[in-house]
């Protein structure tokens, strides 16, 4: 197999996975959309490229960054906070003629478990998703997109919630009033992220659909409260919603059951 790995998105979570690949052997090209960046992904060893995808075009040397890959990550989310405007859908489109003129044969998609929307109950890879929010819905149209073509292999994850040393909800959390104090945690923290990403590397699991989250479900009022503590910042108050909490638990069935585990908690 091509050792050269490229990773289109080298952000928080994008640079540590790049890092950890090269320790593995493989040569990772990798993007920014931050020209600030290109220096300290180069410095890291990570071969680094400018590149911006839009709706109608994408901008950078994308030719040069497809060249000679066997497998590409994709980890870009669709970032409609920033531009509630944006046509993610679109911007997957071109993405993707333009890696159909290049022989890559296999993708790894990173999308995120707010596919499932407000599903109830134990959600593994079988559910159906039934997303709300209008990320979730582009994140599944493109997920399909990828999935279904037949020019290469495509494997899914799911990503709960990311966490890190460097990366808690809890500190924009601390001291606000929030009424969703019922509702079950499904995180993942970025080790495992990667120790998924390197697992299917390194088994060929391609055309597979894989959920991440840890396999622990406390409430977020139990949860926050405790993180808060530790930290030694004000827990969020959480105050009874008129609303039934939802109790969605993400389970990581398709990773488990062929002998892999998640490894480091989501608790500090």
């Amino acid at each position: 197999m091509n050792k050269t790995i490229g990773i289109l998105g080298c952000g928080w979570l994008g640079t540590s996975l790049g890092v950890s690949l090269l320790k593995d052997g493989y040569q990772v090209k990798g993007s920014t959309t931050s020209t600030d960046k290109l220096d300290s992904l180069n410095q890291k060893g990570i071969l680094a490229y400018p590149i911006h995808l839009n709706e109608g075009s994408v901008d950078g040397k994308i030719g040069e960054f497809l060249t000679d890959l066997d497998v590409l990550v994709i980890n870009v989310p669709p970032n409609l906070r920033k531009d509630p405007s944006s046509d993610y859908i679109a911007k997957m489109q071109l993405l993707l003629e333009n890696i159909k003129g290049f022989p890559i044969h296999h993708i790894l998609f990173v999308s995120s478990t707010s596919v499932y929307g407000d599903v109830e109950g134990e959600i593994t890879e079988d559910t159906v998703p039934q997303p709300v929010t209008k990320s979730g819905k582009q994140l599944l149209k493109s997920e399909r997109l990828f999935f279904n073509e037949t020019q290469f292999s495509t494997t899914i994850i799911r990503f709960g919630g990311l966490i890190g040393e460097d990366r808690h909800p809890i500190t924009q959390l601390s001291g606000r009033t929030l009424t969703n104090g019922g509702e079950l945690i499904n995180l993942i923290h970025k080790n495992d992220c990667i120790h998924m990403i390197r697992t299917i590397l390194k088994n060929g699991y391609w055309n597979q659909l894989f959920n991440g989250v840890y396999p622990y479900h406390p409430t977020k009022a139990e949860y926050y409260t405790v993180e808060a503590k530790k930290r030694g910042v004000p827990p969020p108050n959480y105050t009874q919603g008129t609303a039934k909490a939802n109790k969605k638990k993400v389970i990581f069935r398709n990773f488990y059951v062929k002998k892999h585990l998640l490894t480091t908690s989501i608790s500090s």
